[in-house]
This record gives structure tokens, C-alpha cells and sequence, in this order.
């Protein structure tokens, strides 16, 4: 378990998962899915009826489809389960407002203009919050080379992850033990 583990009894009262996946297509064009689904281990009371124990409350999908490019060319969202079914579960092609975005400018801003508040279905904009990192991991290596390791690949700028997270800052150990090359040292006396 990687959290340590809890020091005061406790019960499972909800569980949300976020699910997604990146699939290459024939055509040059790339589906990246992302599923949430909100459970509750016990039977709840809706305003539109119960739900049994582990019954979906929300079970949501978003598909973006992308070019290399990360710029959206199709999108679709379907809701199969909602609270408030015939009501939630209408909203799926306001997010067709998504095509022509790219997923590396501004994306998150962009959906919060289009999609916030009764303009989308939180849950579903919230998810689509998720897929720019999930495509960038899904590029890396296929699309977006990473250029791992020592090998001097006379690339004039460096690997794309660089200075995109605390661990592979430019002037920081990890970049000097894997990055050699494209290390920043610090200013003698700053």
C-alpha cells in the first residue's frame, strides 16, 4: 500500500474512479477515452429513486479524438448512469463545443468557458481536466520523443519533459544523472 496505513478505524463510504486510455487509430488519428464512475458501498437514496449497494451514481465517458497535433477533430460524451436520468444524460453533445481546441493551449481554460457550470455536467468537465497529461503520457515515446538516457542524439533543444515537473528541473539532480547534457548548473555564489 503505498499510503501508510490508517491509525483510526475507518468505513468505505464512496469510491470514484477515473479510467483512461489512449488508442492509436488506422487512420493516423489517436482516441483518448476517460471513464468516471461514483459508487457508494452502501444503498442511497436519490431524488430520482435508490440506488443499491456499488450501483453506479455516475458512470460517465469522454472521447477526444486527437491529431499529432493534440488538436481535437471529434469528440462525444455519453452519461449511462446519472442521478437524474432523462435530465443529466441530455448534456452529451454540448461537448462537441471541445473540437478545435488543442489539448496543449489552454485546454483546461478553454473547457471552463465552454462547459462550466449549468453550460455542461461538472463531472464530465471535470474529467476532461484529466486528458491532457493522459495523452502526453500516451505520445511519449510514439509521438513526442522522450530521448531518454545519456545518448547525445544531436537534438539542437532538449527532451520535451524537461522543466515540466519538480523532478526533471534543469539545474536538479535527476537531469544531471540522466540528462547530462541538458543540465543547467546554478551560478557560482547565487
Amino acid at each position: 500500500m503505498p499510503l501508510s496505513p490508517p491509525t483510526i478505524s475507518r468505513v468505505p463510504r464512496h469510491v470514484r474512479s477515473i479510467v483512461a486510455q489512449a488508442f492509436e487509430r488506422d487512420d493516423g488519428l489517436w482516441d483518448i477515452e476517460a471513464r468516471i464512475t461514483d459508487t457508494k458501498p452502501r444503498t442511497v437514496a436519490l431524488a430520482s429513486g435508490q440506488r443499491g449497494p456499488n450501483q453506479p451514481i455516475h458512470d460517465l465517458w469522454l472521447r477526444l479524438t486527437v491529431d499529432l497535433q493534440l488538436t481535437i477533430v471529434d469528440a462525444e460524451a455519453v452519461s449511462d448512469a446519472v442521478p437524474y436520468p432523462g435530465y443529466c444524460d441530455t448534456i452529451g453533445p454540448s461537448y462537441r463545443q471541445l473540437i478545435g481546441l488543442n489539448l496543449m493551449k489552454g485546454f483546461r481554460h478553454a473547457v471552463r468557458e465552454r462547459l462550466a457550470g449549468t453550460a455542461g455536467c461538472t463531472h464530465l468537465t471535470e474529467l476532461a481536466g484529466v486528458l491532457p497529461t493522459a495523452v502526453i503520457q500516451a505520445f511519449a515515446g510514439d509521438v513526442v520523443p522522450t530521448r531518454d538516457g545519456h545518448a547525445d542524439d544531436g537534438a539542437s533543444h532538449p527532451p520535451f519533459q524537461l522543466d515540466r515537473c519538480h523532478a526533471l528541473k534543469r539545474d536538479g539532480p535527476a537531469v544531471e544523472k540522466y540528462y547530462p547534457r541538458w543540465l543547467i548548473k546554478p551560478a557560482v555564489g547565487s
